[in-house]
């Protein structure tokens, strides 16, 4: 792939910015519009979660003073030493489960047919946990110091569902927290913060792995991508802190069933008959 259209790198992270912490899948998005642009292949598919460290960086910039009082505190703060120690025990699921079978699911669920069904597929799952979270009250931890272990590797189990390209990581993770007991911000939040190592972890290895396919040429467009993908991501970031202060998500839900039934009558249009 030639990465010489710099719209084309400019398109990439905005959609990867605005799409990352939203439960929409920002991986789904990535796949369709990279798709459009037929920039599908190997090095496409590297370039889009390379970017993701840009959207990676706006979180860890929103919440810089959160993760310096972690690292500060981490030897001698046992709330700052919990917290740590939740992020690693929800990173591990997907990170094992992610390095076993990442080369089959790339292969076979990389593609737009298979996102549009996983985000009509997750669209009904946020239906149903809405309805079941409005049922059940007051949730058990409203803040994310009042996690367990256990409360971060529930969390890290749901977000092995998010290595299904369309399912979303953030939706994973948020609507996983909720019916594990988690409050709606907590939930938030904590999917922010995994985030983190989840997506340098993800990215560090597509960068290693695939290092031979890039070029000096490459440097352009990965830095606008980059730029993009960080500003964008902030100012998503910021609207969905206050979004969740008082609204569901099932405006999210009706948006993936609308752009999955979308991407499939446009591919059912595309087949020959």
């Amino acid at each position: 792939m030639d990465f010489v259209p710099a719209w084309h790198a400019l398109l990439l992270g905005l959609v990867e910015g605005l799409t990352e912490f939203l439960p929409v899948s920002s991986t789904g998005h990535l796949i369709i519009v990279s798709d459009w642009l037929g920039a599908n292949d190997e090095k496409g598919k590297v370039f889009d979660i390379v970017i993701q460290l840009g959207a990676i960086l706006a979180v860890c910039w929103e919440y810089r003073a959160r993760f310096a009082k972690a690292f500060s505190g981490i030897a001698s703060d046992p709330v700052q030493q919990r917290f740590a120690a939740n992020l690693f025990v929800a990173f591990l699921p997907a990170a094992i489960v992610g390095l076993a079978f990442q080369s089959r699911i790339k292969e076979h669920l990389f593609n737009p047919v298979s996102v549009a069904i996983a985000l009509i597929v997750g669209a009904f799952a946020i239906f149903a946990i809405e309805a079941w979270y409005k049922r059940h009250g007051a949730p058990r931890v409203t803040a994310v110091d009042a996690m367990t272990w256990k409360d971060a590797l529930k969390v890290g189990l749901a977000q092995c569902l998010s290595l299904i390209p369309g399912t979303s990581r953030s939706g994973a993770t948020i609507m996983g927290g909720m019916v594990f007991g988690l409050s709606r911000q907590a939930a938030t939040e904590f999917s922010f913060f995994l985030a983190v190592p989840i997506m340098f972890a993800a990215s560090g290895y597509q960068v290693v792995k695939y290092r031979a396919l890039f070029s000096a040429g490459d440097l352009l467009p990965f830095a606008i991508g980059f730029v993009v993908s960080f500003v964008s991501a902030l100012v998503a970031v910021k609207a969905l802190i206050r979004f969740v202060a008082s609204h569901d998500f099932k405006g999210f839900a009706w948006y993936r069933i609308v752009l999955g039934v979308l991407v499939l009558a446009y591919f059912w249009g595309q087949a020959p008959h």
